[in-house]
């Protein structure tokens, strides 16, 4: 079978809709991420079948929690390209921020996008100072975030960037039904509030291990008050 037929195989276990039609950009992808991780070491999933379900599978879990409508959306702490990448495949009118603070891993979803002909743009910072810069602060309808920290540390990095009315989408392991229990309070100061928790298994048709999912969306509804986000230090030694 060839990329192709795994990738759809992929999808159907998963339920993810709207991505088989776009099988080849995946496939050119992952070619893509082969041949840059051999001088840069991007990830250490790089098999065909494993990548499939981690990088891409994984990320298009998203997909359904996105607004419909043609938005602006920032990926905190992107790494090499996921969930953008993936995301940007699928939804073509949703214009793309990558941002993460490591410059090489940047340079691989810059060229990818080229090479696609994705809506990405990348940013090389930090969450928390492009938090408190005006071209940045509240400037997205859609913020997503993917296995980067604890919720309650990651609602002050990724609601300042957010837009009143817009979303937070957190995707992340087994513990998160626990860290959305943690984060309520923090997501309630930073001007936010957790509509939705959906606990899933991400499933392996090839026979790898199942795992457990969780995705959290925090509605953006009030504006972040001065003072937030402060620094990565403080916020780490004392969350809200």
């Amino acid at each position: 079978m060839d990329f192709s037929g795994y990738f759809a195989q992929a999808c159907e276990a998963n339920g993810i809709i709207g991505a088989v039609e776009r099988s080849g950009d995946f496939g050119r992808l992952h070619a893509m991420l082969v041949e840059f991780n051999r001088g840069v070491n991007l990830t250490a999933v790089t098999g065909e079948r494993e990548a499939i379900i981690k990088h891409y599978a994984d990320s298009l879990t998203a997909l359904k929690y996105l607004p419909q409508r043609p938005d602006t959306l920032i990926d905190v702490g992107c790494g090499g390209g996921f969930p953008t990448l993936p995301l940007a495949i699928v939804r073509r009118d949703i214009a793309f921020t990558a941002l993460d603070s490591t410059e090489k891993k940047l340079r691989f979803v810059d060229m990818a996008a080229k090479e696609l002909s994705l809506g990405v743009k990348t940013l090389c910072a930090r969450a928390e100072d492009a938090g408190r810069d005006p071209a940045h602060r509240e400037a997205y309808g859609i913020v997503t975030a993917r296995a980067v920290a604890r919720l309650n540390v990651l609602c002050e990095l990724c609601l300042p960037l957010a837009r009143v009315g817009g979303v937070f989408i957190a995707m992340k392991g087994p513990s998160g039904l626990e860290e959305a229990r943690e984060a309520r309070i923090a997501a309630a100061a930073l001007g936010g509030e957790i509509s939705e928790t959906a606990q899933f298994t991400l499933a392996d048709p090839f026979g790898g291990e199942e795992m457990e999912r969780v995705i959290i969306v925090i509605e953006k509804v009030r504006p972040t008050p001065e003072g937030y986000p402060r620094q990565y230090g403080r916020i780490a030694k004392k969350p809200l």
